[in-house]
């Protein structure tokens, strides 16, 4: 069958086919060197764009140096990977007519903090080259971080707060010890009140009776 490369809506360059393509079909082999997962960090840590295709349990990746890396995601594909023996094929998952952009859903999973955004403007764009159990993934974990920033916070709060009662607490307590400043003599007011009841003259009833007996 005949694939070619050309400017892509979806992304750059996509690949096309020039002929119908019947459902099941093997339609092209994703190729390239197979390395370790750590060798393609080394090698793209830099790189923005990259052609790595996992296989196995992930540890081993192919580089992809074929017509296959052109082939761009979308969330409503004509297409689907399937791994047989090692090997890598994109299988049509219905009839493709001459000239259609081949397309299949890269289910991305280990992308660190990585946005993947989707453009393939698909009625049901998920908006994310992510799989839907990545994204649940991501949704919980984003959460879990908001619930302990939100307890960090919280505890921060309440310590400034206890700190400060406690500050006002040490204030009042000890302006409370500090005695009242005096002069060691009775107020004048009660000299008075004193010298004038000694003045009183004698009288009649229980007022005289009090004033005999001091």
């Amino acid at each position: 069958m005949g694939l070619i490369v050309r400017s892509s809506a979806i992304h750059a360059a996509g690949c096309y086919t020039t002929t119908p393509i019947a459902k099941g079909t093997r339609v092209v082999e994703y190729t390239g060197p197979v390395i370790d997962k750590e060798e393609a960090d080394r090698r793209y840590e830099d790189k923005p764009i990259t052609y790595l295709f996992g296989i196995g349990d992930g540890s081993k990746v192919i580089d992809g140096h074929g017509i296959a890396m052109f082939i761009n995601h979308s969330c409503d594909a004509n297409c689907e990977t399937e791994e047989i023996d090692g090997r890598v094929w994109i299988m049509a998952i219905r009839d493709i007519a001459a000239g259609e952009e081949l397309c299949y859903d890269y289910c991305l999973y280990d992308g660190g903090d990585e946005d993947a955004p989707c453009n393939c403007g698909a009625k049901k764009c998920r908006g994310s080259m992510y799989s839907a159990e990545e994204l649940r993934r991501r949704k919980q974990l984003a959460l879990r971080r908001a619930k302990e920033q939100a307890a960090v916070k919280k505890k921060k709060v309440k310590l400034a707060a206890n700190k400060k009662k406690r500050v006002q607490s040490g204030s009042s307590s000890r302006n409370a010890a500090q005695p009242a400043k005096t002069s060691g003599r009775k107020p004048s007011k009660e000299k008075t009140s004193q010298s004038s009841q000694r003045r009183k003259p004698a009288g009649t009833g229980k007022t005289a009776k009090k004033a005999r007996r001091k």
